[in-house]
């Protein structure tokens, strides 16, 4: 588990709980950052399909990007994906300061949640507050 708190991993799996409520609100259609492991929707896109390169147009997506240093090419890519038509549902560290959250995630609907979301297979709650962005 310590792996999950360090910068060895940039992969945080949803909780189903949180998933499950966001889905009965959506219906989420595509999952186009995850493993075959840890996938939330019947259509996703694993690493090694890149979900950044194929387009998301006519989906409801949900979200839950590496929160690496790639995090930003997620947001840019969600926010463009939006703009052509797409719903993107985004869970995400509540990171104010960044200039891809004022550049992409203010133009969403920004919910944040209260408290840190204990990622699946975590004993502990995450060592940051997240956040749901809204693109619909």
């Amino acid at each position: 588990m310590k792996v999950h708190y360090s910068s060895q991993s940039n992969e945080w799996e949803t909780p189903q709980d949180l998933f499950d409520d966001l889905d009965d609100e959506f219906h989420f259609t595509l999952d186009p950052c995850c493993t075959k492991e840890n996938t939330k929707c019947k259509k996703y896109y694993t690493a090694e399909d890149n979900g950044l390169s194929k387009s998301w147009a006519g989906e409801i997506v949900f979200m839950n990007p590496p929160y690496g240093r790639e995090i930003g090419k997620w947001a840019k890519k969600a926010y463009g994906e939006w703009q052509d038509g797409a719903t993107v549902v985004c869970l995400v560290p509540s990171r104010t300061d960044t200039a891809y959250w004022h550049d992409y995630f203010m133009k969403g609907e920004i919910r944040f949640i209260r408290g840190r979301v204990k990622f699946s297979n975590s004993k502990q709650g995450a060592p940051f507050p997240s956040a749901i962005i809204i693109f619909q």
